[in-house]
C-alpha cells in the first residue's frame, strides 16, 4: 500500500518554525494500530488522518503515543492540505471528528480554526508535576489540561521540567500548559505533555481553548495574538466567544511524498 504524506509547519510562514504535523488522506480507516504505527515512524508531535466525503471530511489526529480527541496544529495543517495541495475551491472546510464538528475557513494568509471553549476552573496540583517545574506558577487551574499561571514572560521562558519527575503521574492529566501576559503579545504560553515521546510541543492550538476564555477575562478583552514561546516558537491569533474560540494562523508545506506500507 503507498499512501501519498506531506509535513507541514502549523502557526508559522516558516517551514523550521511552528509546529510541524503530518497528514495522510486515506480511501477509508486503517487499523488504529497501523496508525499509531504510522504515527511513530513519523515521529512528529502529530499525525493527521483524514478522509474526503465530497462536502466534509472525517478527520483523527495520532501522536507517537495515543490518538487525541483534539489537535489544532494538526487540523490547521491538514486545511493547508486541502486548500492548497487537493485545490479546495470553497471558503472553508468542515472536519467531522470525535470532538464534534470542526469549520476550517481562509481568510487571506489565515486559517481560522472554530474550537470549543474549555473554561478552566481552579484546581489542586499533583504533587509530581509541582516537583518537577524549576520555577512554581501563582495560580493553577484545570479543564482538559492543567493551566499555570506565571507572573511574567521571562518565568516562561526560563522554565525546565524534570520529565522523570512528570511522568510520575498515576492520572490521565491532558497536558500542562504554563502561561503568563506580555509586553510584545496578549500572553505566551509553553505545553509539556506528560508520560509522551514529546515533552515539549513547539505549538498547540487545543491548549488556547482555555488560555483564551481565561485571558480573555483577565484582560478584558475579546481579541488577542498569543506567542508560544518553545524552541520553535508560533503566533496564534484567538478571538474569545461564550462558547467558540476562534484560533488563526498561517501554514507552510516542508515536503510531499509517499510512505509504503
Amino acid at each position: 500500500m503507498k499512501l501519498q504524506i506531506a509535513q507541514i509547519s502549523a502557526f508559522t510562514d516558516n517551514v523550521f518554525k511552528g509546529n510541524p504535523a503530518c497528514v495522510i488522506q486515506l480511501e477509508e480507516w486503517l487499523s488504529d494500530d497501523l496508525m499509531l504505527q504510522i504515527a511513530k515512524e513519523n515521529a512528529v508531535a502529530e499525525t493527521a488522518f483524514f478522509i474526503s466525503h465530497n462536502e466534509y471530511f472525517e478527520l483523527r489526529w495520532f501522536t507517537p503515543d495515543i490518538e487525541m480527541d483534539l489537535c489544532g496544529h494538526a487540523t490547521l495543517a491538514t486545511g493547508h492540505y486541502i486548500f492548497t495541495e487537493l485545490n479546495w475551491d470553497k471558503k472553508q472546510i468542515e472536519f467531522k471528528t470525535v470532538s464534534g464538528d470542526i469549520i476550517v475557513d481562509k481568510e487571506g494568509d489565515y486559517y481560522v480554526l472554530n474550537f470549543p471553549s474549555r473554561q478552566a476552573k481552579e484546581a489542586q496540583l499533583p504533587d509530581c508535576i509541582y516537583d518537577s517545574l524549576n520555577i512554581k506558577p501563582s495560580k493553577v487551574l484545570k479543564s482538559r489540561d492543567y493551566l499555570l499561571i506565571y507572573d511574567n514572560e521571562d518565568d516562561i521562558r526560563n522554565i525546565k521540567v524534570d520529565k522523570e519527575k512528570l511522568d510520575q503521574i498515576n492520572i490521565d492529566p491532558g497536558g500542562v500548559i504554563v502561561s503568563a501576559s506580555s509586553n510584545q503579545y496578549d500572553f505566551v504560553s509553553r505545553f509539556f505533555t506528560p508520560q509522551s515521546t514529546i515533552l515539549e510541543d513547539p505549538a498547540t492550538g487545543s491548549a488556547h481553548c482555555s488560555l483564551s476564555p481565561y485571558w480573555a477575562l483577565e484582560l478584558n478583552k475579546d481579541e488577542m495574538v498569543a506567542a508560544q514561546i518553545s524552541e520553535r516558537s508560533a503566533i496564534l491569533k484567538c478571538r474569545n466567544t461564550d462558547k467558540i474560540v476562534y484560533i488563526s494562523g498561517k501554514a507552510c508545506t516542508y515536503l510531499k511524498g509517499e510512505i509504503n506500507i
